[in-house]
Parts: C-alpha cells; structure tokens; sequence
C-alpha cells in the first residue's frame, strides 16, 4: 500500500490517505468537514496533488399522504342569503368607487425646476515661477533662444514669474506683484530714453562692457528689502517690438554676475506709464 496526497475542496487543506482508502469518508482536520477522498493516481501523474469531494448525506423523504381520499363537509347556505349577500357586495364596491373618485383631488402638472447657473466665475490661478536651473544662466548671448511665454527666472535664490510689466521715465520694471514698491524683480535705467525710441530695437549687453544700462535686482531676505545695482560686468540681451495700444512689447535675456547667478529670460509687454505733469505746469499744447 501506498499513501497519496488530497486537497479538500472546502479550505484546501492537504490530507494523507492511503490507496486502499479511495472513495472513503474522512473528516478535514481544519474545517471539519466530511471528505471523500479521490482515487489515487498512477504513473507519473502520481505527483499532482487530487481534490477531495464533499460528501453529501442522503436525505430520506417521507412518502406523501394521499388526502384523495378526505373530503371535507360541506356546508349548504341558503340561496336568499346568498343573494342578499352578493347584492350589499356589489352596492358597497361602487360606493367606494364613487367616494374615491370625489375625495383624490385632481393630480397637478409636474413643475420643471428652476434653471439655477452653476457656472462659477473663473478664479485667477496663482503666479508659480518654475524652477530655476544654472544651465539658463550664460555670460554668452549667441546660443540663447529667448522664448515666447512670459518672463521667468531667479533673483538671488528665489524663483521669479512676471505679473506686471511697465516702462516708466525711461526705467523698465519686470516684477512679481502688481502693486506697491517693487519688492522682487529688476529694473533697467535707459537714463530717461522714451519708449518711442527703443521700439524695434535690440539692445546687446555683452559682460565685458565698460558702462550700460543701470540693472537693479530686488528681493527679500527674512522679510528685508534687499537690492543690488550692476552697470558693469553683466550680460542682456533685449529685442523691443514696435509700440501698440500703449504698450511696449519685448523679449529679455539677463544674467548678472552675483554668486547666486540672478538671470531673466522671456518675453514681456509693458504698459508705458507717462509721467503725470506737476501742479502749476500747464499740460504740453498738441498743436
């Protein structure tokens, strides 16, 4: 004799049987249940594991009565009281009738709801400046390619995105914030040269020129102003679109030359900002 391996078929609990008990009933020792156990298997198949089946008991029914044979009494109403009773029947339903009829009051239209406006009006997404990396900071202007998409960069550490581009007596402010003193971004001195004559201009600043534009970096440290001004040393690249509509277009590339490797590069359009006239002098005359 020769002993096989079985799963049961309710938990898979592996048992061990021998051949001469195939077809026997045996109980898991996990779940408790009556197994059968299956026939063993031979040759080469001998290594699979077999998979009991449960064992079911066989009910015993009990034979059914034949009640053909019971009759049940009848009992014989008088026909007069089986009229009297069809008839208060028959005058009770259509009473009912006719009372539910007068009591359900007649069913309203079904009204529409009110169309409500569920679009909410768009909220303005906050200015997130992308990161900042080295490989965007060059002294050298010829390989850069200035991109469409408004200005972005770094200032001293702190990534920067434009919100509000203006060119004012001559000074030319890219800065994150659109109201108040210029807390984080960069002004460009032109030393008082209108608008009108930087249009379709491009400025090229290389590193090693003597004296230029005036370039002011502006941040915070710790809650503090903080601001630094270059007029040497550093590298820009500015290409000015012609005036429309009151505003001066452009496209910026700035590197100056701070440990932190401060640079702006993309495109802007500022609003020209004309100096109001002083009290006491008259407004210039158009004729």
């Amino acid at each position: 004799m020769s002993e096989f391996k079985y799963a049961c078929p309710v938990c898979g609990q592996h048992m061990v049987c021998d051949t001469s008990q195939s077809g026997s009933v045996m109980e898991c020792p996990t779940c408790f249940q009556k197994i059968v156990a299956p026939q063993a298997l031979a040759g080469p198949d001998a290594k699979f594991v077999l998979t009991g089946s449960k064992f079911a008991e066989k009910k015993i029914t009990a034979p059914v009565a034949d009640n053909s044979a019971i009759t049940t009494p009848s009992k014989d109403f008088p026909l007069p009281l089986v009229v009297v009773l069809a008839v208060a029947l028959c005058a009770g339903a259509v009473g009912l009738f006719w009372y539910s009829k007068k009591a359900t009051p007649p069913a309203l239209p079904a009204r529409k709801p009110a169309a409500t406006n569920t679009a909410l009006a768009p909220q303005p997404k906050p200015v997130v400046a992308p990161p900042a990396h080295d490989t965007n900071w060059l002294l050298n202007l010829d390989p850069v390619n200035i991109p469409d998409a408004p200005v972005v960069g770094r200032i001293h550490t702190q990534d920067f995105a434009l919100e509000k581009a203006v060119f004012s007596n001559g000074t030319l402010v890219l800065r994150q914030g659109t109201k108040g003193p210029v807390d984080f971004g960069v002004q460009i001195n032109f030393a008082g040269v209108a608008p009108e004559a930087l249009a379709g201009k491009n400025l090229h600043v290389i590193a090693d020129t003597n004296k230029s534009a005036r370039v002011t970096l502006h941040w915070k440290s710790d809650e503090v102003a903080q601001k630094v001004s270059y007029d040497i040393n550093y590298a820009m690249r500015l290409e000015f679109g012609g005036i429309a509509k009151g505003r001066l277009p452009g496209k910026i590339y700035l590197c100056t030359p701070d440990a932190e490797k401060s640079y702006l590069l993309g495109s802007f359009n500022a609003v020209i900002s004309k100096p109001k006239p002083k009290p006491g002098n008259p407004a210039p005359s158009k004729n």
